[in-house]
């Protein structure tokens, strides 16, 4: 009886060769849950801004996995001992940290699976593996939630400076082609050392790490919160939401049997057991779920609300949308929704699809997800707000807020 060769290389077109030398990776790679990923644009609607934005979270994936070994053999020849299962344990867990992302995954948070995010579903997907696995994933379990006791571990896998941000910065610039969010990925590898149990920048990497700050900011405005992105991802979330609307209450649309699980059950985190029919049938949801569910309710739907806002996004015809540092006046956003009524022939329900507000932030910097230590050559260790020449505390701590108007342009 032959066996199965689980020595396999991946050419990644970001760092080059992969290697997967460990079996129970192999494993968990070839899993149906996470041979899902295949099918889930690491981006969502980003490609109708930027057409080359089409790869996977499954290769997002694959990176921060890659990128993992990469810094704990860098910590490893400092003189750390990191083990062989605390090397696995940390890359396995950082490999399923996204394995909870629906197809466009935010919208679908807003819209109709609203009771649990995509981070608790990572978690029950982890569980249910570990389940199948025998408890093989417990060390990795232990350092996703943050319980292990050598805490270094966790920062790698969600911090402010965490691979899983080294690798969607430098992967989503690549396949964007905005050069601005091009970071020096292994050099803060490098850089990084472990100062009583958490993870600290050498003093000669702060360039480094004020380019990683920059390009992150740059990054989000330009490329996960452009305006067409914005305008896009919002337009889903109104289609999605009208669509569990309608099928609830007057038509049983066109659905995939998975997708039409959420469309017709109002789903509660309780639902999602290991053994439920949500974690089931979410495990089955991908981006062509959606997408050819769209393209025929632009065609077929009974609805006229479903089926234009259908057709605006499979046609790219989006709404106008207009920025401010304030929010919108109520009376502004009435005479918008006047208008567009009588114009639409709408009701007062039906043209909150079509006239709404929102708005978005971003912060350079957050102590929210901890933060990024720099320690100088006499061992003194500063925030880098402190010590950073070009970035200033204020700016680097100050959000920066938009608020946003949508409506049909042509009318």
């Amino acid at each position: 009886m032959s066996t199965i060769n689980k020595k396999k290389i991946l050419n990644d077109p970001v760092y080059g060769l992969i290697n997967i030398a460990d079996d129970l990776i192999f494993d968990i790679i070839e899993h149906p849950y996470f041979q899902r990923l295949r099918r889930i644009k690491q981006l969502g609607l980003s490609h109708l801004v930027y057409p080359s934005a089409v790869h996977s979270r499954f290769s997002h994936a694959i990176g921060t996995m890659y990128l993992m070994g990469e810094v704990l053999q860098y910590l490893r020849q400092k003189g750390h001992h990191i083990s062989d299962k605390e090397l696995e344990a940390a890359r396995i867990a950082i490999l399923l940290h996204d394995i909870g992302h629906g197809p466009f995954s935010h919208a679908l948070e807003y819209s109709i699976v609203k009771e649990v995010s995509h981070e608790e579903l990572s978690l029950i997907f982890m569980e249910a593996l570990n389940k199948e696995y025998d408890g093989k994933l417990d060390m990795a379990i232990a350092i996703f939630k943050d319980e292990y006791h050598r805490h270094f571990f966790h920062q790698l896998v969600s911090s402010q400076l965490d691979v899983d941000r080294l690798d969607y910065l430098r992967r989503d610039s690549f396949f964007t082609g905005v050069s601005e969010g091009v970071i020096g990925t292994q050099r803060i590898l490098k850089m990084m050392e472990i100062v009583d149990d958490k993870i600290v920048i050498e003093q000669k990497g702060i360039y480094s790490i004020e380019n990683f700050l920059n390009s992150r900011r740059i990054m989000y405005w330009q490329v996960y919160l452009h305006k067409a992105v914005l305008m896009a991802e919002h337009l889903l979330m109104n289609i999605l939401k009208r669509a569990k609307e309608v099928h609830q209450h007057n038509e049983k649309l066109f659905a995939s049997p998975s997708f039409a699980y959420f469309l017709e059950n109002n789903n509660t985190k309780e639902m999602f057991s290991i053994e439920g029919n949500a974690l089931k049938n979410y495990s089955l949801l991908d981006d062509f779920d959606i997408l050819s569910a769209i393209k025929v309710w632009a065609q077929f739907a009974k609805d006229k609300v479903l089926k234009d806002l259908s057709q605006r996004l499979i046609n790219r015809k989006f709404f106008k949308i207009e920025f401010s540092s304030t929010e919108f006046s109520k009376k502004k956003i009435n005479k918008k929704r006047e208008t567009i009524k009588k114009a639409l022939n709408i009701s007062e329900k039906e043209v909150e699809y079509y006239v709404f507000t929102d708005h978005t932030s971003n912060h350079l910097y957050s102590n929210e997800g901890g933060t990024i230590e720099i320690i100088s050559k006499n061992g003194t260790i500063k925030d880098i707000a402190e010590v950073s020449e070009q970035l200033s505390a204020s700016k680097l701590k100050k959000p920066v807020t938009k608020y946003f108007l949508c409506y049909p342009k042509e009318i």
